[in-house]
């Protein structure tokens, strides 16, 4: 698909989900479970359309299984067994605010690890794009930021940013092999890395509730913020590069206010409209292409 745009906004619009859902279980699904079972999920969802591609890409999957490995760590099963973690001592409120941070960790690792500056326009599309999100989350208000407490959780869901940056930077170094057959093994090894975690956790009497919350959060947990999501992610990042792609994190908080309106019953506020625009704006800016920025910007692909 070579529609980069909507793959990210769409990508954002699930991740934001997850969000709000990871908070939702919390307290009746523990987050080793919730990231492992997603994961193993994720894999088994996509195995059979993915198959054929890791039987003919098999030899480039085992030369490459450091790399593999590590971005498996990074953007799979460490990210979100972090963001799960957090989730469990913060609210979303939180979350949603530190997510807006994701792309300076993106910018950060682009430039320590690719040498690759963003332009002026990235950077303002940034700025623009986080005054919206600070608006949404403010509630029209600048004052009340001063009254969230940061806590144990919001440093959990702060690393899982710093290192699903490092993922979406390295992301475009990927071997050439087919996307599905990609996907299915990062997701398959982010299962078995979780493996410890999980037992770790049951030894410690931590087991997820059966209930039909659970079951219906683990379905769309596996599907959505998992399979989709990420597919879709992967396929904007080769398309326009992580820097462009990046300030589309901002659209998560955005899509979570709508959540909260749609299925918390919040009233819509001016806020909303203004915090939206600028949110748009800046993501239009800071995702357009320039000049310049085909000149500094990373490949958006090595296949």
């Amino acid at each position: 698909m070579q529609r980069p745009y909507l793959l990210l906004t769409l990508s954002s619009l699930f991740w934001a989900g997850n969000i709000v859902l990871g908070r939702f279980v919390s307290s009746s699904f523990p987050p080793m479970a919730l990231s492992f079972l997603r994961w193993g999920l994720a894999c088994l969802i996509t195995l059979p359309f993915a198959w054929s591609g890791l039987r003919a890409d098999w030899p480039v999957i085992v030369r490459n299984v450091p790399l593999l490995a590590f971005l498996s760590l990074t953007g799979l099963a460490g990210y979100n067994a972090l963001a799960y973690l957090g989730l469990q001592s913060t609210q979303a409120l939180n979350a949603l605010l530190i997510q807006s941070s994701g792309p300076l960790f993106v910018a950060l690792w682009s430039l320590l690890l690719l040498g690759v500056r963003i332009t002026w326009s990235q950077a303002a599309g940034i700025v623009i794009s986080l005054a919206g999100v600070l608006t949404i989350l403010s509630r029209g208000d600048p004052f009340a930021l001063a009254s969230i407490h940061l806590n144990t959780g919001d440093l959990f869901f702060t690393l899982a940013l710093i290192i699903f940056g490092l993922y979406s930077v390295l992301s475009i170094k990927r071997p050439k092999i087919n996307p599905l057959a990609f996907f299915c093994f990062l997701s398959g090894f982010g299962a078995l890395l979780l493996i410890p975690a999980v037992a770790i956790e049951i030894a410690s009497g931590k087991t997820p509730a059966l209930t039909i919350d659970n079951g219906l959060a683990l379905a769309y947990v596996a599907v959505f913020p998992s399979t989709l999501a990420y597919l879709f992610f992967n396929r904007g990042v080769e398309l326009i590069g992580a820097n462009r792609a990046a300030p589309f994190f901002h659209l998560m908080p955005v899509f979570g206010s709508i959540l909260a309106i749609i299925f918390l019953g919040e009233r819509p506020q001016p806020f909303h409209g203004v915090g939206y625009a600028l949110v748009l704006a800046g993501v239009f800016i800071a995702a357009r292409r320039r000049a310049i920025a085909k000149r500094t910007e990373a490949p958006a692909s090595t296949n």
